[in-house]
């Protein structure tokens, strides 16, 4: 566990939780592990999980018979969670399955890769389907269909609405989908993941890159263990408007807690005002 404390007057509590898991922990069982998991937690304001943590980020094979939709068991567990814990839940990602006669997508596939923001009352506050699918044409691109739209919440918190984008994995190597989310306002960029060790130091370096150009927080939530034959790259971090890594976890399974100052994006684009010299 890694904590930092922001200086200034606006801040907020974060808890990244890097869940490990094989092949052998059975996705229920998972799921409640990590539902006790976070109702034991130290006080956080905002807690966020990997990518596909339950349904296994490299298991394709699975992800059609394993898929729910959005009101499905994961999730429902999932805000019963953050109902009792109080806190705002970004319960990673699920493979999400098109309700019954609902829209199937371009190509017709009925399946997603969805991020969830939960709020502290227990209901559904935001969404987004992954954009840019994982692959070469093979996994994601194969069995998903590709989000369309980008996804900004409002998280109310201490009398304050803070604006929150959200954004998974190989999205992170995409840098115009940050610079829109950055055009929106954002404070803060969560970015759940399911990247693996070998390109680890890729993952480091861009969300520094994401964070610095785009002059907001990131907060970077990665998977650890080995499943699918993949052995998963951990290192979990937070990064600040300036680039700076400001708290991080190794390769191992634990939570990473950070306070993180609010107030300090809009000071940095005010004393290194990069932004406004854009002309594209």
């Amino acid at each position: 566990m890694t904590g930092v404390v922001g200086t200034g007057p606006h801040r907020l509590r974060v808890a990244l939780l890097q869940v490990a898991y094989g092949d052998d922990e059975p996705l229920a069982d998972r799921v409640e592990r990590v539902s006790q998991w976070i109702r034991g937690l130290e006080r956080a304001d905002l807690v966020v999980l990997p990518e596909l943590w339950a349904h296994g980020g490299f298991a394709s094979a699975t992800w059609e018979t394993t898929a729910e939709p959005i009101n499905g068991p994961i999730i429902e567990q999932m805000t019963a969670v953050a109902r009792d814990a109080g806190v705002w839940l970004h319960a990673g990602s699920i493979i999400e399955r098109a309700a019954e006669n609902g829209d199937q997508g371009a190509e017709g596939r009925g399946l997603w890769n969805t991020s969830v923001l939960l709020s502290p009352h227990g209901t559904v506050h935001k969404t987004y389907r992954k954009i840019h699918r994982f692959g070469f044409g093979d996994g994601e691109p194969r069995l998903l269909e590709a989000g369309t739209e980008l996804a900004v919440a409002e998280l109310a918190h201490a009398g304050r609405a803070d604006r929150i984008g959200l954004a998974t994995c190989y999205d992170l190597r995409f840098p115009e989908l940050f610079r829109e989310l950055g055009n929106l306002g954002v404070d803060v960029i969560v970015l759940p993941a399911a990247w693996p060790m070998p390109r680890v130091e890729h993952w480091r370096l861009l969300g520094r890159a994401r964070a610095l150009e785009n002059q907001t927080w990131v907060l970077q939530c990665n998977t650890a263990g080995t499943h699918s034959g993949i052995e998963m790259g951990g290192h979990s971090q937070v990064v600040s408007p300036t680039g700076e890594v400001v708290a991080e976890l190794g390769a191992d399974e634990g939570v990473l807690f950070a306070d993180i100052d609010l107030s300090l994006v809009a000071s940095v684009r005010a004393n290194f005002p990069v932004l406004a010299d854009r002309r594209m």
